[in-house]
């Protein structure tokens, strides 16, 4: 098991990116501090800290389109963390399946 407290020595608060098991399909991107994270591990689904309201929330509480926790993996400088899940309904607050949903661009096909 990875110590923690080393993705926390460059911030406080890590970004979380959130893909979904079954497709790998990237679902969101949310933060974490080291109060959610710990949540997170004790609950097996995921909990963030929200930068605008400056407090914890745990993913679905109020909608039920709650994340269980698979697995998550820290990146190679530490200050990142990948959060496979199974997502049960929209992942993201506007109600679609991702918060990656707007094309900005895509190369052209020939």
């Amino acid at each position: 098991m990875i110590d923690m407290e080393n993705y926390f020595k460059k911030s406080e608060l890590l970004p979380a990116i959130i893909q979904e098991k079954d497709t790998g399909e990237v679902l969101m991107l949310a933060y974490m501090n080291r109060e959610s994270l710990k949540k997170t591990l004790e609950t097996g689904y995921t909990w963030f800290y929200s930068r605008s309201r400056q407090e914890l929330w745990n993913k679905g509480a109020t909608s039920g389109h709650v994340q269980k926790v698979v697995d998550i993996k820290g990146d190679c400088d530490e200050d990142t963390l990948l959060v496979t899940v199974i997502q049960t309904g929209a992942a993201c607050h506007t109600g679609a399946h991702s918060c990656f949903f707007r094309e900005l661009w895509e190369e052209e096909k020939k």
